[in-house]
């Protein structure tokens, strides 16, 4: 019973310490921790190809990346001091060379910027490019601006075999308005020709573009330069020239434009049948069987031709041939060409573009060779589709 008030008071004096120690004091002072100063990073500069690159690709761009901080100039140029172009991004960030290097050349690069510690940083690369063991260059049809017919295939004519043919095809892109989906069918590995599944609709434009350059097609082979072409394909002619009938049925943009009668190869020599492409048209020319074998001693001849227009390699042509006016709409008597009257023949030879077509049946004779000139539509699509000699 005598302890308990010592208890209270005890509990009481700490009571009073607590509230004392919470309550406000006009001498108390409030301690804070500061934050921390951010630290302003310096500006790194991230060039390609890296210093001392032996073997670049010139088709490759040249870049230079800036983090922390923007890249405000940057140079790149030859051995001999000659400017490479190239752009600076507006944000500082980036800047991409927009000319392509060549080959076993040595070129210097040099960028310089601000990071964000205020500091200027100046960064340089120099790289050689490489030496190709060998170059190819390509030529295409149809020529630049050039209008041929709805039949005309692309073409591409290599100087050099192509080992990775697919390397070569991923460099060329055909477009068109409209769009028409086609492929690639190789005859060999120097001629390789892209066409759509059917005839080019009238009146599409095209553009190619084989970028070759700086792109390895195999065994040290890289592509010498890029090629470029626009083409349009004008109104449809298409030529339905029957064997069996000895007539000619000509169609522009699918209404029959005229029909007039012919005289296809004789028996000994019939005309092949198959689908035929017009590549040339010459006003004036000699025909000389010797240029395909067939000497004068054995029925062989040298005739002066007027309009005509050609359709293969093998010097199948549609001419001028007064000679056969009689022949003509009754019977096949010619050496393998379509004979027609001078007047018929004339004005086939003005309507007549390369790339317009002729189809010829009933002829008695075997399908045309698809190397014959520009004979890709006697191949099928679906073996079009496989590549050829891929």
């Amino acid at each position: 019973m005598g302890r308990r008030p010592v208890v209270a008071i005890a509990l009481g004096a700490l009571l009073a310490v607590l509230v004392a120690a919470s309550a406000p004091s006009g001498n108390s002072t409030l301690v804070t921790t500061p934050s921390p100063v951010a630290q302003k990073s310096p500006l790194h500069l991230s060039l390609t190809p890296v210093d001392q690159a032996p073997a670049v690709w010139p088709a490759e761009p040249v870049t230079v990346y800036a983090t922390n901080g923007k890249l405000t100039q940057a140079a790149l140029a030859g051995a001999d001091g000659t400017p490479v172009a190239g752009t600076l991004a507006a944000d500082g960030s980036s800047w991409t060379s927009t000319e392509p290097l060549a080959y076993s050349r040595s070129y210097s690069l040099s960028a310089t910027g601000t990071g964000e510690d205020g500091r200027a940083v100046t960064a340089t690369s120099n790289f050689h490019t490489i030496t190709p063991d060998n170059k190819v260059a390509v030529v295409t049809t149809p020529g630049d601006d050039q209008v041929v017919g709805v039949g005309h295939p692309i073409t591409f004519a290599l100087d050099e075999p192509v080992r990775d043919k697919a390397a070569f095809e991923r460099a060329v892109s055909v477009t068109s308005e409209p769009s028409v989906p086609g492929g690639f069918y190789w005859f060999d590995d120097r001629h390789v020709h892209w066409r759509p599944a059917g005839y080019w609709p009238a009146h599409t434009s095209v553009h190619v573009r084989a970028k070759i350059f700086g792109k390895d097609f195999g065994g040290g082979l890289f592509g010498q330069a890029d090629v470029t072409t626009n083409f349009t394909i004008g109104d449809a002619v298409i030529t339905e020239a029957d064997g069996g009938s000895h007539q000619m049925t000509v169609s522009i943009n699918g209404q029959v434009a005229r029909t007039a009668p012919i005289s296809m190869g004789k028996p000994g020599s019939p005309t092949d049948n198959g689908t035929y492409v017009v590549t040339e048209k010459l006003a004036h020319m000699i025909m000389d069987s010797r240029t395909y074998g067939l000497a004068l001693d054995a029925g062989g001849y040298v005739t002066p031709v007027d309009w005509a227009t050609r359709i293969s390699a093998g010097g199948i042509f549609v001419h001028s041939a007064p000679w056969s006016v009689g022949d003509q709409g009754y019977r096949n008597v010619s050496h393998g060409c379509i004979n027609a009257s001078p007047e018929v023949a004339n004005w086939f030879y003005n309507l007549a573009k390369p790339g317009d077509v002729v189809t010829v049946t009933n002829s008695g004779g075997p399908t045309l060779n698809p190397q014959d000139g520009l004979g890709d539509w006697n191949i099928p699509w679906d073996q079009w589709q496989t590549g050829g000699n891929r």
